[in-house]
């Protein structure tokens, strides 16, 4: 599996109206709601002065959106790449989260990726892909503190893989994925 090698931030996208009824959204294109547009800006407020230099963005609106309120408030440029984009969900999108947890008696989010429908991605090539992504931006810009504004399972997925567990993540909340001496950990960034 590809592995970044340094320290690098991701930040989940404002809320939609999908993410406040506790719906899988995956690769529903929804826009975020009044919200999610708070939430950007305030992203953007607590990321002034960190240092990011270029932000990367998962392509889906929800995302873009988020992506383009912080690189116009923090004046650096904005890519989007597929290789962040939501995992796929399959016939789980548009479903309630909570009711598939309750009705496959799962309480965790490692209940939860076992739960998934073979119609969806598969949750390791969604993993690889991100990682991949995030190795390759990183790699191709070695000077650079990079932000990826992307989706919660990307998060998570990356969280797990380098850290051997999740975390809790919110909305617009900016988190630093941080190496130090080959060991891996999440923080969370606060004004």
């Amino acid at each position: 599996m590809t592995r970044p090698t340094r320290t690098f931030y991701g930040l989940r996208h404002g809320a939609t109206d999908w993410n406040r009824q506790g719906l899988f959204q995956g690769r529903t294109d929804n826009p975020l709601n009044e919200d999610g547009l708070r939430q950007a800006h305030d992203a953007a407020s607590t990321l002034r002065g960190v240092g990011i230099s270029r932000i990367v963005a998962s392509p889906l609106v929800r995302a873009l959106k988020t992506a383009e309120i912080i690189a116009e408030a923090i004046s650096v440029p904005l890519t989007i790449d597929a290789g962040i984009i939501e995992f796929d969900f399959g016939s789980f999108e548009g479903l309630p989260v909570r009711d598939l947890m309750i009705r496959h008696d799962v309480k965790s989010a490692t209940g939860l990726v076992s739960i998934l429908p073979t119609d969806g991605e598969n949750w390791d090539a969604m993993t690889e892909r991100a990682l991949a992504s995030v190795s390759t931006w990183l790699d191709r810009h070695p000077d650079d503190d990079i932000l990826f504004v992307c989706h919660d399972a990307v998060m998570q997925a990356m969280a797990n893989a380098l850290c051997g567990s999740y975390f809790k993540n919110s909305h617009g909340t900016p988190f630093r994925y941080v190496c130090k001496d080959a060991q891996w950990h999440v923080e969370q960034l606060v004004t």
